[in-house]
């Protein structure tokens, strides 16, 4: 029996009728009636192409969703979303009416107004029971938090989590490292005051984090807060009292929200791997932190580095030093190393770097440890716990991956080898068109000419151009005027090594052009079978409306006796189960016109 056989084969879905859904007008709710109905002009004068973007909001707890106890601040359950459902900035009930959104998506889902390019932003809220104070995580809670990213991931395009501030970054670090091969945003935010006050910070961090998630392809995971997107494992909390709680000392902000959102797309981690995405969820616990300070003994050292510990961050002074005077207390740190036991070097400062540029810093790595590079003690501490989880590495291979920039969470010694715009050929002669030679408008002229340039070079298959504008500092992510990629433009012509060049180079097969179609959808509207295999195996997949939506291509598939078409269809994930305009499957279709599909 073939695969689509298979598929053809598999229990039908129930006709429409008594059995299904029905709208609060008592009309049983059709996917493609609904889609119908939110693509209605008489709804949305302004334009009759709306596109909604799903979020899914993870409620883990923390101030953001607290009231007023006897005893202080506490999660009270169930509360938030019936809260966010009576504010307009946050819900629009007369769409969800309208748009029959609650049988179609579930109680727990709220919808934002309307974008100003024509979106809606629909989000559903998990809510974890109990809510949790975040000074009471432990690595369980991050091993639920992952896992209910990886069992939602084909349903929402982006996902916030909310979070206590105390340890947001701890999980915002070992998220980055257990969510591997990541292709969407992971947003974690909260707030200083609860949202339910008259003068707080959680509405913002709120609003701008699901706006991103929606409307950005930003394939990491990050801490929104104050209006600034940072990378996940580049942040530490720096103040208890102020709205502005969170720094990313040795980078850069990803995003700035002020009156528009900038995204600085040069500073997004992109992986150059093109497998699907997965959750790690083996996390070790043996892991810990040891601060040096002044007059520390041996004996605190030893009693510290005993078994099981396996991986310790040791917090030096400066740039990684140590007092080199003390050999009782470096023989402890190389009687461990020698035991195996993984020992990262990071520095006590905010901000800086771990450099053997000092004698005192010398000392360390004769003793065996490894420079931990700019990592806060947060990611080296996760990481740790990530990579020393991996039972199938040797402790070299572990070693080895501890030095390594995994997701961002150290700068890299590459970083400089880009080629300067200045010294691009082309951007110069457009910049002296524009009479204009600064550094921002340089950037500026080559993220607006360079994605138009990067989609022809993608529909003729020349990879060598695309190679010159990568090397000018190019983003294959960015769009062009009709919101479609490079990988759209490649998925479309068929050119499979253009694909997998762009999916090598951290293109994102998630991308969303201004019909709501991504680089699959194209791929298998024109029938291009192995780029249909590559993006499948790279992670792509349908949302939840084009599956709905496909029941009726699929019927019509069928009806024609186009086996080839349905077979595409069944490798890029399609359902044969869902019923068309009329109610029936492709599965009753084809038994109707008694088609072989072995």
């Amino acid at each position: 029996m073939t695969s689509l056989a298979r598929a053809l084969a598999q229990p039908q879905l129930e006709p429409t009728g008594a059995s299904d859904a029905c709208s609060p007008r008592g009309v049983p709710l059709v996917p493609s009636r609904r889609r119908q109905l939110w693509s209605c002009p008489s709804l949305h004068p302004a334009s009759p192409n709306v596109l909604e973007v799903r979020v899914l909001v993870v409620n883990t707890g923390g101030t953001i969703g607290m009231t007023l106890h006897d005893n202080g601040l506490a999660p009270q359950p169930d509360a938030f979303v019936q809260s966010l459902r009576k504010l307009p900035i946050f819900h629009d009930e007369q769409y969800a009416q309208q748009t029959f959104m609650y049988d179609y998506y579930g109680e727990n889902t709220l919808v934002l107004p309307m974008t100003k390019d024509y979106k809606r932003i629909v989000y559903s809220v998990l809510e974890y029971n109990p809510l949790l104070d975040s000074s009471n995580m432990t690595t369980d809670d991050w091993v639920k938090i992952g896992t209910d990213i990886k069992k939602n991931y084909e349903e929402f395009d982006g996902f916030v989590v909310l979070h206590g501030t105390d340890t947001m970054a701890y999980t915002a670090s070992a998220l980055s490292f257990m969510c591997e091969h990541l292709g969407k945003p992971v947003i974690l935010t909260g707030s200083q005051v609860p949202i339910y006050e008259i003068r707080n910070d959680g509405r913002d961090n709120l609003l701008g984090a699901l706006m991103i998630a929606a409307l950005y392809v930003i394939p990491e995971v990050c801490l929104y807060f104050y209006n600034k997107l940072y990378r996940g494992n580049r942040v530490t909390k720096v103040d208890t009292g102020s709205f502005s709680a969170f720094a990313s000392p040795n980078l850069s902000p990803l995003a700035i929200a002020e009156a528009e959102i900038t995204i600085k797309w040069d500073t997004v981690w992109r992986g150059n791997s093109t497998a699907k995405f997965q959750v790690s969820t083996e996390l070790n616990r043996n892991v810990g932190l040891l601060r040096l300070f002044p007059g520390i003994t041996a004996a605190t050292a030893r009693a510290f580095l005993q078994p099981p510990m396996e991986g310790v961050v040791l917090e030096t002074y400066g740039s990684g030093n140590a007092p080199d005077n003390r050999p009782d207390l470096l023989e402890e740190l190389k009687k461990a190393t020698d035991a195996g036991i993984i020992i990262i070097n990071c520095t006590q400062c905010l901000k800086g770097t771990v450099s053997p540029s000092y004698a005192t810093g010398q000392v360390l790595i004769e003793a065996g440890l490894i420079a931990g590079g700019d990592m806060t003690p947060e990611a080296a501490l996760s990481k740790l716990s990530y990579v020393l989880a991996k039972r199938d590495l040797d402790l070299d291979a572990r070693k080895k991956l501890m030095s390594q920039n995994l997701r961002g969470e150290m700068s890299s010694d590459l970083a400089g080898t880009r080629l300067c715009l200045s010294k691009s050929r082309f951007i110069q002669v457009i910049a002296k068109c524009l009479n204009i030679s600064c550094k921002e408008e340089l950037e500026a002229v080559r993220d607006a000419f360079t994605p138009p340039l990067a989609c022809v070079a993608a529909k003729i298959g020349d990879i060598e151009t695309l190679e010159a504008l990568k090397q000018m500092g190019s983003n294959f992510c960015l769009d062009d005027y009709d919101g479609r990629t490079p990988l759209h433009i490649a998925a479309c012509e068929g050119h499979l090594n253009v694909v997998n060049y762009l999916l090598s180079h951290g293109v994102t097969v998630y991308a969303k052009d201004r019909y709501g179609d991504t680089p699959l959808c194209n791929a298998v509207r024109f029938r291009h079978r192995k780029i249909v295999q590559l993006l499948r195996q790279t992670g792509a997949h349908f949302s939840r409306e084009k599956l709905d939506e496909a029941g009726t291509e699929l019927c019509s598939l069928a009806a024609s006796g186009d086996l080839d078409g349905l077979e595409i269809w069944n490798l890029a994930g399609a359902d044969f189960t869902k019923p068309g305009y009329d109610g029936r499957t492709a599965v009753d279709v084809v038994g109707s016109r008694g088609l072989n599909i072995t």
